[in-house]
């Protein structure tokens, strides 16, 4: 009889208890607890994350069926529902927020020398945000229309690792630029931006932090064409131009010139026009490089398939920002155990396997020994995942 740890505790193994008591600490999150603790809570929704609990009744009647086992997983009493909901309702969800930045930054560390397909050295960044929709009249703090209700997740992550550098959860009301001001850009690194996050006056910010962006133009941008580049037309590129604004406001916002590269997308067949203050790079990595936002829609689209962020265990403005913070918690821990296991399968493969094997005691590393690797996989078609 094996007489190792559970899966679960094992991949908990990776979180420092140290650190996560200064994250319960520095909110007073087990200020006269007695019964259930922070990091009890944690493992609650930790387990409901991995195994797609759909409500609180739910993990409880899971958990409790295995109640001789709890007590190894740091439960050391029954789960019941009330108590839980308690505590989602009550308990700062800063503390996993914390608890799930700290996490990124020690998974992101692991993934530093990750390769990039493009040649280039700066650590690039995507910018983007996207709705989680709430139903209104269960969650009508949240409401930014006459019929929706909703939060917006912004994440800047860096492309060569699939990993955020920086996330905010805020009411969908929240404007996708606004959360410019609140970043510290790194000196010559890419910022890879839609339309959304065109301000001038933010942009401006960037170039002055000596760091560079690739931005979507908007089609009412009014420019002044200051010198053309010759490009080959069976690349793609259509133009490469350096300009100045001419709007009144935008050309006092942004006074230093712009380099404008227009690009025709052949395979969906529509033209895209790049604004950048890069001017030495060619103009095809220009357009290649703003491809490469669409990681953090892969980012997006994988958190709400594969994580338990559609559906909510509380209904407070306070147990919706906990749960979607431990599921980034849960990410970021997939991605450290991907890792340290050194194994080429995928992140969606290692949460199908842990979401069976969360109470067995087998070695993490021997639950995934014998898988076909990435390369393997792609000979199916069907099997193809969304990123790796």
């Amino acid at each position: 009889m094996n007489s190792g740890q559970y899966v679960l505790s094992q991949l908990l193994d990776y979180i420092h208890r140290e650190l996560f008591h200064r994250c319960v600490t520095r909110y007073g999150g087990d200020y006269k607890v007695q019964h259930f603790s922070c990091w009890q809570q944690f493992v609650c929704l930790v387990f409901a994350q991995l195994t797609w609990r759909e409500s609180l009744r739910d993990i409880e009647a899971c958990l409790n069926a295995r109640v001789g086992q709890l007590y190894h997983l740091g439960l050391r009493a029954p789960v019941k529902r009330s108590t839980l909901a308690d505590a989602l309702a009550a308990r700062d969800w800063r503390i996993f927020a914390d608890l799930a930045q700290h996490l990124i930054g020690q998974a992101r560390r692991l993934y530093a020398q990750e390769p990039l397909a493009l040649d280039l050295e700066q650590t690039i960044y995507a910018l983007d945000a996207s709705i989680i929709d709430l139903c209104l009249s269960v969650y009508p703090w949240a409401r930014f229309d006459a019929q929706r209700s909703g939060l917006k997740i912004h994440t800047q992550l860096e492309v060569h690792s699939h990993l955020p550098a920086q996330m905010l959860v805020s009411l969908a009301t929240y404007q996708e630029v606004l959360w410019l001001d609140q970043l510290l850009y790194e000196p010559g690194a890419f910022y890879l931006m839609d339309r959304a996050y065109v301000n001038w006056r933010r942009l401006y910010a960037i170039e002055q932090a000596r760091a560079w962006f690739v931005v979507r133009a908007k089609k009412s941008l009014r420019y002044c064409r200051l010198h053309s580049q010759p490009v080959d037309p069976a690349t793609g590129l259509r133009s490469d131009q350096i300009i100045s604004l001419q709007a009144f406001y935008a050309a006092k916002d942004y006074p230093d010139k712009l380099r404008r590269v227009r690009f025709y997308d052949l395979e969906h067949r529509r033209g895209l026009v790049f604004l950048t203050n890069h001017f030495g790079l060619p103009a095809l990595t220009i357009a290649r490089l703003y491809q490469k936002r669409w990681q953090v829609e892969l980012f997006f689209r994988w958190l709400k398939q594969h994580l338990r962020i559609k559906a909510f265990y509380g209904t407070s403005a306070n147990a919706v920002r906990t749960q979607l913070w431990v599921a980034v918690s849960v990410y970021a821990l997939v991605a450290i155990l991907k890792k340290r296991l050194g194994s080429d399968i995928t992140l969606y493969e290692i949460l199908q396997i842990l979401s069976v094997s969360v109470f067995e005691k087998t070695p993490v590393a021997q639950l995934f020994q014998g898988l076909p690797s990435q390369n393997e996989a792609a000979q199916f078609p069907n099997q193809l995942l969304l990123f790796a």
